[in-house]
């Protein structure tokens, strides 16, 4: 079955025996020509290069998601074109917090399909979430 999805060209697919993601899905298709746009994983560090909320999961989650905005705004790319999110948490335990916060960024009725995995490190020992993006950008 297929839901209909106000992106155009990109579709959420709902894949029989997969019970619902909350907030994700689990298969998204791209049916038109587009641009590709890959987003490295962000972390929780502002534009000047210095930790946001050292210790504090909320705070670098949104720095976070307000660094893959501006990275998808730099490429011309809108929170409706991603197609996936893989997020890299130091305690999968933060879940709630990291959905809490995407709220606030992601349009409801947007759901990438998504990864979460939870690590023992990040690029530095005070960054507690990182996450990359994936979004496809329909040709005009």
């Amino acid at each position: 079955m297929t839901s209909n999805d106000p992106r155009s060209g990109i579709r959420q697919i709902d894949a029989p025996g997969l019970a619902p993601g909350p907030g994700y899905s689990h298969v998204i298709s791209v049916d038109v020509p587009g641009r590709l746009v890959v987003v490295s994983g962000q972390i929780a560090l502002d534009a000047a290069g210095n930790l946001v909320g050292p210790g504090d999961l909320e705070a670098q989650t949104r720095q976070v998601f307000t660094n893959l905005e501006a990275a998808l705004t730099a490429a011309g790319a809108r929170w409706e074109h991603v197609v996936r999110l893989g997020y890299f948490l130091r305690d999968a335990g933060g879940v709630g917090v990291v959905r809490a916060v995407r709220a606030e960024f992601v349009p409801e009725g947007v759901s990438p399909a998504a990864a979460l995995i939870e690590v023992s490190r990040l690029v530095r020992d005070d960054l507690l979430i990182e996450i990359e993006a994936l979004a496809v950008v329909p040709a005009t």
